[in-house]
């Protein structure tokens, strides 16, 4: 068997060696297959993550029967964690969030105090964004909801890097206007405990407004990087073979002066 063969095209000249190449294609292949595992691996993450979601929202616990104990930032179970709140809005404490966006408008995040049923605890409870383009003194559409309400939310665990900018408040002005939610401080002016996280309502519920939370979705960004990666080093395996064994760089180059 010859394990040598030249192929010329015009200019073009490739010499193959059939055992080199078959190392070759092994190689690509194998990349390519690891950069397809790893894609694979990312859309298991996915699926996971939304099994999950429909889970978690599917058995909701009421807010008041997670334990004192649990109620802490370093708890990773508590992040994200979806809850149940039965209640009602005090819709007369109302707070605005500043410069908050949407779709690249500017506006307000709107939190609304809850008051559970059970145990006449205060929760902040974000129901999303409105419009903050509004003619000269016109107060924005915070669209209060009255009476019992049964809510599914998310708890909100900010990350410990957050940053928090000081606001000036004036707590005799209500809708309050912060520029981030600051519960320490509500909970001073409203001067009574508050639950220690704020939660942010799911689609459809009452008081729901513009959500405009990035979504909770699956780590795949690692996934994704080493499925580049795999897939780069067989397009250079390839690539290299090819200019190693025929004249295609010298035409690239063109000729020389």
């Amino acid at each position: 068997m010859q394990l040598r063969t030249e192929f010329r095209k015009g200019a073009f000249q490739i010499r193959i060696n059939w055992l080199f190449a078959a190392c070759v294609l092994i190689t690509a292949v194998s990349f390519g297959r690891l950069g397809i595992w790893q894609l694979d691996r990312a859309a298991e993450k996915v699926a996971a993550q939304r099994a999950l979601e429909l889970e978690l929202r599917d058995s909701a616990p009421a807010l008041e029967t997670i334990p004192t104990s649990d109620l802490s930032a370093l708890n990773p179970e508590l992040r994200n964690r979806h809850v149940t709140l039965r209640g009602e809005y005090d819709n007369e404490h109302s707070i605005l969030l500043l410069a908050e966006f949407f779709e690249g408008q500017i506006g307000y995040g709107v939190v609304t105090p809850l008051r559970l049923a059970n145990t006449g605890q205060l929760v902040l409870v974000s129901r999303g964004w409105t419009s903050g383009i509004l003619p000269p003194n016109t107060p924005p559409d915070l669209r209060p909801v009255t009476g019992p309400v049964e809510v599914t939310a998310q708890i909100h665990v900010p990350e410990p890097n957050a940053r928090s900018f000081a606001s000036e408040v004036d707590p005799s002005q209500w809708p309050l206007r912060l520029r981030t939610l600051q519960i320490d401080i509500v909970s001073e002016i409203l001067d009574e405990p508050l639950f220690p996280f704020e939660v942010r309502l799911t689609a459809d519920q009452p008081g729901t407004l513009v959500r405009h939370w990035p979504a909770v979705n699956a780590d795949v960004n690692q996934n994704l990087s080493y499925a580049i990666q795999w897939f780069s080093f067989g397009l250079i395996v390839l690539f290299a073979s090819l200019l190693a064994s025929s004249n295609l760089w010298s035409l690239l180059r063109g000729p020389r002066r």
